[in-house]
């Protein structure tokens, strides 16, 4: 005897798998993009000496064109821009920039009181400023290489106010403001 309904049931049973698997990715998908899934931990003397090297590299590409930097924000960032505006670093040498972003990060995390740490997500490891034990980050390492690889001429100073601008609202106010 041939079930009429077997046919039902087959189309039924695939269309109950298909809606099936759409939630559980759905619900993966969720969880992914969940800010629980991030960890925030201390920087570790692993990532003390790379940020070090890092920013050495930079100090010497500096050095060789007869500049330096010295811990202030304006100087240090024209030390950048004329980094940048002379070609000595170009927009492909991604290293370079990035190391450019510890540089400014550390003149951020001195203006700002923020520190450095290690921020984990769905996408991966980065190294990031955090104001206290807030969820306020900053991702200064990135804040200049990425616009230059899709050619973003913005100046240093540019992105080091936009950084500023963003943050501000998140910090404690000053004594009598």
């Amino acid at each position: 005897m041939i079930n009429r309904f077997s046919g039902f049931s087959k189309c039924a049973s695939c269309h109950l798998l298909v809606g099936l698997l759409l939630i559980h990715l759905t619900a993966v998908s969720l969880k992914t993009n969940s800010s629980e899934d991030n960890l925030i931990s201390r920087i570790t003397p692993l990532d003390k000496k790379y940020m070090q090297l890092q920013k050495s590299i930079i100090e010497d590409i500096a050095r060789s064109t007869g500049q330096s930097f010295n811990g202030n924000v304006d100087h240090d960032l024209a030390v950048l821009q004329r980094l940048l505006d002379s070609r000595t670093i170009k927009n492909d040498m991604k290293s370079e920039l990035q190391a450019m972003g510890f540089i400014m990060g550390d003149l951020l995390a001195t203006e700002l009181g923020m520190h450095w740490i290690v921020y984990r997500d769905h996408i991966g490891r980065s190294r990031a400023l955090r104001y206290k034990n807030s969820s306020n980050f900053l991702f200064p390492v990135t804040m200049i290489s990425r616009r230059r690889e899709v050619n973003n001429l913005t100046s240093v100073a540019d992105i080091y106010q936009k950084a500023l601008t963003s943050i501000t609202p998140f910090l404690d106010p000053l004594p009598f403001q």
